[in-house]
């Protein structure tokens, strides 16, 4: 069996798609659906079982899992707003503690959700401490754990894989609500009112200028799975494109797609603006120290690691996601 840790969410739920992909169907899904919505990331798929987060800890911690083959930990608190520090370090920090403990134990590999937020305002994105500093407590939770590995990297018992995820676009998003991805809110903005909406300048940047690393869900998978297949492999790696693009991009791409099944024309980014198709609105208050302007992964290590696949640009990903929301009918 195959244990996929908040198997609902986003990134869990495509995880466990990809494995059915392969031939998987024995998975135990673990999550809290206290919000019952997210459970729609999993009717088109097979599982074998479902266990709440909070029963799935006690088994772990009483050793009463049995016959595991991996484990996908990818069940944490995403918002990187929230700042109750102690249940952001009990469900990020300590719960990736027990699972990693009990991985250690009964000789199980372990591939785990890290982030980009350890690495804080960057400017460089390498796995290694001195370019790490999170700017919010999400943050400081997942390179809490980080440290943990580092530190057990020379006597581990079974394969431990930590990904620092960058910016994750894809289908299975939309519970996540604020936290969802630009290019989720830029469809659903431009279906309502005809227009998208992003930040104005800030740090620096001109509007709309703000660059991430902005990677593919379906990439995200590849990753991962990769790991699976390669259990000789252990440490912190960057799951990311590599590139940095300006959210301009992605507004760009969400508005050209979807007047491309209105049968209509692409725009050029400045007739977007030009025609009001793109508003830019001033950046948040709440945000400013705590917010990072620009993030490109370094995939020397991944590539060290032997995964050689390429990665969707923004202008290939976005359109990509954006047909397969049209497809299903929910944008």
């Amino acid at each position: 069996m195959i244990i996929v840790t908040g198997g609902a969410g986003f990134i869990g739920s495509n995880i466990v798609r990809g494995l059915n992909a392969r031939g998987h169907t024995d998975i135990l899904v673990v999550d809290d659906l206290t919000e019952g919505d997210k459970f729609v990331n999993l009717v088109d798929s097979q599982i074998a079982d479902y266990q709440d987060k909070d029963a799935f800890r006690k088994h772990l911690d009483e050793g009463r899992l049995a016959g595991i083959e991996a484990i996908f930990h990818e069940g944490a608190c995403s918002d990187t707003t929230e700042r109750n520090g102690q249940y952001m370090l009990d469900n990020n920090y300590r719960y990736t503690l027990e699972v990693f403990r009990y991985c250690q134990a009964a000789r199980v590999p372990l591939v785990y959700a890290s982030s980009a937020a350890v690495y804080g305002a960057g400017p460089n994105y390498i796995e290694s401490p001195e370019h790490e500093a999170p700017l919010n407590v999400y943050g400081y939770s997942k390179f809490l754990f980080d440290q943990v590995l580092r530190r057990h990297l020379d006597n581990l018992a079974a394969p431990v894989v930590g990904l620092r995820y960058f910016n994750v676009y894809g289908p299975r998003e939309q519970h996540k609500g604020r936290m969802a991805s630009v290019a989720f809110h830029n469809m659903n903005q431009f279906r309502a009112e005809g227009h998208v909406r992003l930040f104005g300048g800030w740090d620096g940047y001109s509007d709309g200028g703000q660059m991430r690393d902005f990677v593919y869900i379906d990439d995200v998978v590849d990753v991962n799975l990769h790991f699976l297949d390669h259990p000789q492999v252990s440490g912190i790696f960057n799951c990311g494109t590599g590139v940095a693009q300006p959210f301009n991009d992605v507004a760009q791409t969400v508005v050209n797609t979807l007047r491309e099944h209105e049968g209509k024309e692409p725009l050029s980014l400045q007739e977007q603006i030009e025609q009001e198709f793109i508003h830019y609105i001033p950046f948040p208050e709440d945000l400013k120290g705590r917010y990072q302007s620009h993030t490109q992964a370094d995939l020397a290590s991944l590539r060290a690691a032997g995964y050689d696949k390429p990665f969707r640009n923004v202008q290939s990903g976005v359109a990509e996601y954006a047909r397969a929301l049209l497809a299903r009918g929910q944008i």
